[in-house]
């Protein structure tokens, strides 16, 4: 074992350990003695990506075999983007998703969200002028490209461990990310807030925010969409679409086409004479009359109905400009669109429709993913045997035993998911009664009111909602729920402290403010057993609301019994 200590740049030490044996010489690695870390690009009145690490990447990490990136070597911050070509931008896309796809197979964490937004990355930041220009997201897993693109690339392989890159943006880690991104939705709301200070104050910075498909199950979204047609501050709104849903039979129907004359009409959109004249001929239909302004504004709303694709006249009616589609892969009509966009000067609210493929990683990651949906699907085929292979047993996946085996008994028990993800143990719930599980997406508020009317309907809902989620819908656990002693069973995933997922996604509040409901029963198991009584005891309760909430992670137990040998208590 050899330790060499490495001082860094603002006081930190580091001291790097590694094992050097017969067959792995000192010289193969001839690293210097003084660490460089200027990549980082840190910013000298920022509050401190280096001030807030306290790890550096394992020896492993910094030395594992990995694709040559020639251009993504040579770009440090975003500034070095500007300087590079069509071409080299194209490469630079590539190099980042080989980039994103070592990181992937060392960590063995889901990097589809950001391998999809690569080109949609690149070209904000060589159109945009971060961080004056603020470029907000609504979810840390599309972020990665943009981490590695603003200085944080040789810390990736800290990602969401102890010390290192938090998985979302955070306003502490870097002057790049304007808002702190813990949960899907909140991103238009936060980019409207800065658009009108920025007016307020005569400043001239552009304002981008990103939303996906999960986001747009969220009213909230709607709600800031919607002020910001009536306040017509300049906003960009990007729709990130990567043909993703919830609902399979919508994946499987037509979808929205990409093609040479979509991206002609994106363009002709999003140019500054074709917006000019739509303007002029606003202005002229007002003079003549309000009917033929009317009349004009319904021609207008048909004709771009027709040009886009369906429900793309939400957005108008909503107050915003809509563009598109446009293909998120062709890094020259992304860099056109939002070079026209951000060139003019008066120009309201403006929603791009962008459409990406998840699956646009490598063959190598194509084919992991393949396996791992296969093997999946084994599993979930044995699932009457409740299986896990070698993976660790969890409180999630006796909650869904439990809750299997009182569905088998009673056709009453539905079960209401909300989240940004649902936990793969739930799918054996859903695999068995399809027409008895609701997975509602990021939309917490309308989950717990929804389960309310099933519960009035006389069914049994169980809503399975995250700790640090839940509180999003306190409002309605209060009025929909608790004031009217309507028996709805709360499952708090995932509460107390959740390790990786960081401080945003902390479930520790939920005992606090579910215990001062004064019709609520709060329960909490202190282990695997009592979880499965409390869900055969939330089932027989039908005049109250009643929680009970569960960690999340591996059983420490290991002794624990299996479902064919449990027996339920005699106080269930």
């Amino acid at each position: 074992m050899g330790t060499a200590p490495t001082q860094c740049p603002s006081g930190i030490t580091a001291n790097f350990h590694a094992k050097f044996d017969n067959r792995i010489e000192f010289s193969r690695f001839s690293f210097p003695s003084t660490l460089n870390i200027s990549k980082l690009n840190c910013h000298p009145n920022s509050k401190g990506l280096v001030d807030r690490i306290c790890s550096l990447p394992d020896i492993d990490d910094l030395f594992w075999e990995k694709v040559p990136t020639p251009i993504l070597d040579m770009v440090e911050n975003p500034i070095h983007l500007k300087n590079l070509t069509i071409k080299e931008l194209k490469l630079l896309a590539d190099d980042i998703r080989s980039e994103l796809s070592s990181i992937m197979s060392k960590t063995q964490r889901s990097f589809k969200a950001s391998l999809a937004a690569v080109e949609l990355t690149v070209a904000l930041h060589y159109v945009f002028h971060a961080p004056v220009d603020k470029i907000l997201w609504d979810a840390g897993e599309q972020t990665y490209a943009h981490k590695i693109l603003t200085g944080r690339r040789f810390l990736m392989p800290t990602l969401r461990k102890k010390g290192g890159l938090s998985g979302f943006t955070s306003r502490t880690e870097s002057e790049y990310d304007p808002f702190g991104a813990g949960h899907g939705c909140n991103s238009i709301s936060a980019g409207l807030g800065m658009a009108v200070a920025r007016d307020i104050k005569g400043k001239r910075e552009r304002v981008v925010t990103v939303i996906n498909n999960s986001t747009t199950m969220a009213g909230q979204v709607y709600e800031a969409m919607s002020n910001a047609g009536y306040l017509d501050s300049n906003l960009v709104v990007i729709l990130n679409d990567s043909r993703h849903s919830l609902h399979p039979k919508i994946e499987e129907g037509p979808k929205t086409s990409i093609n040479a004359l979509s991206s002609t009409l994106s363009r002709l959109q999003s140019s500054k004479s074709f917006r000019k004249f739509r303007e002029v001929a606003k202005g002229v239909t007002k003079r003549i009359g309000r009917g033929m302004h009317e009349l004009a504004a319904k021609v207008d709303e048909y004709a771009r109905g027709m040009m886009g694709p369906l429900g793309s006249t939400l957005f108008e009616e909503l107050g915003l400009y809509y563009i598109g589609p446009v293909d998120g892969h062709n890094i020259e009509d992304l860099i056109c669109v939002l070079q026209e966009v951000a060139s003019l000067d008066s120009m309201g609210p403006v929603l791009i429709h962008v459409i990406t493929e998840e699956n646009q990683g490598s063959e190598d990651d194509q084919k992991r993913e393949t396996a791992e949906k296969q093997q999946e699907g084994l599993s979930l085929n044995g699932s009457s045997s409740f299986s896990y292979g070698d993976r660790c047993r969890t409180y999630s996946d006796c909650l869904v035993e439990a809750l299997v085996m009182e569905a088998e008994k009673d056709k009453d028990i539905v079960v209401v998911h909300a989240g940004m993800e649902m936990d793969p143990s739930l799918r054996l719930f859903q695999e068995r009664f399809s027409d008895r599980f609701f997975n509602v997406g990021m939309a917490e508020q309308h989950a717990v009111t929804f389960s309310a009317g099933l519960s009035c309907g006389g069914l049994k809902p169980f809503c399975i909602i995250p700790s640090a989620f839940l509180q999003r819908a306190y409002d309605q656990v209060v009025h929909d729920v608790d004031r009217q002693s309507i028996p709805v069973r709360f499952v708090i995933a995932s509460a107390g402290l959740v390790g990786s997922d960081g401080p945003l996604q902390c479930g520790a509040f939920d005992v606090t403010f579910m215990s001062c409901l004064p019709n609520m029963i709060v329960m909490a198991p202190s282990d695997e057993e009592e979880l499965m009584d409390m869900v055969a005891t939330a089932a027989k309760i039908d005049d109250r609301p009643v929680c009970f909430r569960y960690p999340r992670g591996a059983l420490v137990r290991t002794d624990y019994p299996m479902c064919g040998d449990w027996k339920r208590k005699s106080s269930c």
